[in-house]
């Protein structure tokens, strides 16, 4: 029998990713939508194709008819209140599949949890901006046992995702230890290209001939952000495509690092 699926969490990334589970995930059942804010279940399932989506007032309900549960949300916090609320309803033989980007130990303790109430679960948070959510090319990194990811996996590759680095029957926190990684990549990436294109405007070159220069050696995703910020649409946003908050929260020690263990260490406590 084909699994019912509830979608926690509809922010960006979240609209995105169910946007293609209905047009491409071969659902037999209705796609499960909950958020916080009804309204933005609502509008969603208003732009996706009739009879394919079901909006809930409360994840109870929604947990009761699910057989897999995905929740991305914005922060630990967000993730520990969401998981808190699920355990409340009957969850054994479910199997729960976690998005978010939080701390690895947060990620360890939910799990835990979840596996103590009879239920599987997956971390796998994804690489990809909201663009790429809506053009299902997220990269995909689950962590646990081999056997609850191949159930994720009709999901992800051409669906929600154009591939995966996963963590088969590996710890949990592995998959955020390898996200927070990425994200101080890319948290570096941002800040080299804004200080170089402010460089270029304050001597006097102006930012477009930097803005050249990284198209011609980088290109890629390094000429996409390059692009947004001399463009401006940033600021010209109704929403913002990830909030300041969110980049510093994964940018943040929530530990002092050991010296010995180097700057490489600071990402991978990053909160």
């Amino acid at each position: 029998m084909a699994p019912q699926l509830l979608f926690i969490g509809l922010g960006n990334m979240g609209r995105g990713m169910c946007k293609n589970l209905v047009e491409k995930g071969n659902l037999e059942k209705p796609l499960i939508l909950y958020n916080r804010t009804k309204q933005r279940a609502e509008d969603l399932a208003a732009t996706l194709p009739a009879g394919k989506t079901e909006v809930v007032d409360t994840v109870e309900e929604g947990v009761k008819k699910a057989d897999i549960i995905f929740t991305i949300v914005s922060n630990d916090a967000a993730v520990e209140e969401a998981i808190s609320t699920i355990l409340q309803s009957d969850v054994k033989g479910k199997l729960i599949v976690e998005c978010s980007t939080i701390h690895p130990d947060t990620t360890k303790q939910i799990a835990e949890k979840v596996l103590a109430k009879g239920a599987e679960f997956i971390a796998s948070p994804v690489f990809g901006a909201p663009a790429a959510a809506q053009a299902g090319a997220l990269i995909f990194v689950p962590a646990g046992p081999k056997s609850s990811i191949e159930k994720l996996r009709p999901f992800i590759k051409g669906v929600m995702g154009r591939s995966e680095i996963p963590f088969e029957d590996k710890p949990y926190e592995n998959s955020l230890k390898m996200k927070l990684i990425g994200n101080a990549f890319i948290l570096n990436m941002v800040t080299i290209l804004g200080e170089g294109l402010t460089l270029g405007e304050k001597s006097g070159i102006g930012p477009e001939p930097v803005k050249a220069f990284v198209d011609d050696i980088f290109g890629g995703v390094y000429s996409g952000y390059a692009q947004r910020m001399v463009e401006g649409v940033y600021w010209k946003m109704e929403e913002p495509l990830f909030s300041a908050d969110n980049a510093r929260k994964d940018a943040r020690p929530r530990y002092q690092p050991r010296q010995e263990l180097g700057h490489g260490a600071q990402a991978l406590t990053a909160y």
